[in-house]
């Protein structure tokens, strides 16, 4: 039966995507390797990518065609969702082409320019391109200045020229701003895609249709019921071979001022007035605006930031963060943060929302948890309760929107134990995608790829969206550099980082173990 999913409004079943050309800036990248050709695979195998279609790999390492599909097959064969089989594969394989240049030379447009001409003419592909920029953030604005100086960010023959950009979109508000208006003298706006490939997630994409979608819970999504909000985004890895980067990012730029905050905005905008691109995101905007982030002297004790120490992840012993390669032997880059936050709107008016992400934490995970307020009348908490518990009542009912892994939601809730005594114990509702739907959902780039070649910009984020976030995280680390701000703690590798992050959600709560 065709379904509707109301957050992206396509139908299953639907025909392909408008035939049309990819190209891609670090062609010979590991994000091209692991992610982009493997989603570009996958949307062939499910009849979304038109066969017409063809992909143009853009990068200096001298290739020919043959060797760059070659490549390419070995790569996806470790990293597409589904098998590589022979006959799949040349049919996708036919339209791949490989363009040698710098991003920096003239000359290689111009040679681009005239390849994407005589793919258009051979294939009918009417100058629908989609460029799509797989680089270090260094090689943003050449590539931007190549593309208009060479014409290509305007399509003729009623085409369209699209161009998704990576993450780090900056690494302040001044960068972030100087990017946008490099961006913005060659593409107009609405041809601009930034990518989060957390928003391509399953649930992520559920959660507007869970929320609105659902008439029993519709109504408990604010302050009247929710005591407070957890969001995790917890990575078991160190830096692995991203030092350089890493080393002037820290858990801020990389996983805060980006992940964290796109999940927020799911979670506490308001219904937007239509199922459209703009209107989902203004709804975001306004979220984002609302946003009291610690401040002045409360950071000393609504923030807390550390970096790990030596220990055990997995039962294997690892490094400190300033052992390990790259990284200088005293640097002061966070790789743990907790804060406390609050949404200061009509719906979410005094509901802490408490956020964290760590590298070297005990498990690779990430959810939200809506954690509801308890009964007014604990009738249970002089009652018979399970070991431990007793004398604290019935647990809170927490409604958990799991992200990665085993994507899916989960409702806990208060329920008596068989037997004579009054005895509660909590137990949990799971809906799973792999069990329910019976097999595992499609990748993050699957679904960003293919609302990028039909133009739907839902879940990109907008230039206001990325300056406002950006303003919001400089002023997060401002704080950092006062004396009475947050100092730079250290937890052990393998732990959920320090005591005080722990302590950070406050006395009659506790952190999720996720």
């Amino acid at each position: 039966m065709t379904q509707r999913n109301p957050f992206t409004d396509r139908l299953d079943g639907d025909a392909a995507a408008a035939p049309c050309t990819v190209v891609i800036f670090g062609a010979s990248g590991d994000l091209t390797s692991r992610k982009l050709v493997p989603a570009l695979f996958n949307l062939h195998l499910d009849g979304l990518l038109d066969p017409a279609s063809a992909i143009v790999g853009f990068a200096r390492r001298e290739m020919s065609n043959d060797a760059f599909r070659g490549q390419l097959r070995e790569v996806a064969a470790k990293h597409s969702r589904r098998p590589v089989e022979s006959d799949t594969w040349d049919r996708f394989a036919s339209g791949i082409e490989y363009e040698v240049g710098d991003f920096a030379d003239a000359a290689a447009y111009r040679r681009l320019a005239e390849r994407l001409e005589r793919i258009d003419r051979e294939r009918g592909l009417r100058g629908h391109r989609l460029f799509y920029l797989a680089t270090p953030p260094s090689s943003y604005v050449p590539i931007l200045a190549g593309l208009g100086g060479a014409g290509l960010s305007h399509a003729g023959g009623g085409g369209f020229a699209r161009i998704v950009i990576e993450k780090p979109y900056g690494r302040d508000l001044d960068s972030a701003r100087t990017l946008n208006r490099a961006v913005g003298t060659v593409f107009e706006e609405s041809q601009v895609y930034r990518i989060d490939h957390y928003l391509g997630k399953e649930t992520v994409q559920n959660i507007l249709v869970f929320r609105l979608g659902n008439g029993i819970f519709e109504p408990l999504w604010n302050r009247r019921y929710v005591d407070h909000v957890q969001i995790t985004v917890a990575e078991s890895i160190g830096v692995e071979g991203r030092a350089g980067y890493y080393d002037q990012a820290g858990v801020l730029r990389d996983m805060l001022q980006n992940h964290l905050l796109q999940l927020l905005c799911l979670v506490a905008m308001e219904p937007p007035v239509r199922f459209e691109a703009d209107a989902v995101r203004d709804e975001k905007v306004k979220v984002l605006r609302a946003l009291r982030m610690p401040a002045g002297a409360a950071a000393a004790h609504e923030v807390v930031r550390a970096q790990y120490a030596a220990g055990l992840v997995g039962g294997a012993p690892v490094p400190g963060y300033r052992e390990e390669p790259g990284v200088a032997g005293d640097s002061g880059t966070e790789t743990f943060l907790a804060i406390r936050a609050e949404v200061e709107n009509w719906r979410w008016a005094g509901v802490p929302f408490f956020l964290r992400s760590g590298k070297r934490l005990p498990r690779r995970a990430t959810e939200i948890a809506l954690v509801y307020r308890r009964p007014p009348l604990l009738f249970f908490r002089d009652g018979d309760t399970p070991a431990g518990r007793r004398g604290e009542g019935i647990e809170p009912n927490v409604l958990a929107l799991r992200i990665q892994p085993d994507e899916g939601i989960s409702l806990s809730f208060g329920s008596k134990l068989p037997g004579q005594k009054m005895q509660v114990e909590d137990v949990r509702m799971d809906f799973l995608y792999a069990t329910s739907f019976g097999s595992d959902p499609p990748e993050a780039y699957e679904h960003l790829l293919l609302d990028a070649l039909e133009g739907d910009s839902t879940l990109f984020a907008r230039r206001d969206e990325v300056e406002i976030a950006w303003g919001l995280a400089d002023g997060l680390r401002a704080t950092w550099g006062d004396d009475s701000g947050p100092p730079l703690l250290s937890y052990p590798a393998g732990s959920w980082g320090p005591a005080e992050g722990t302590a950070l959600i406050g006395p009659g709560r506790r952190w999720r173990r996720v």
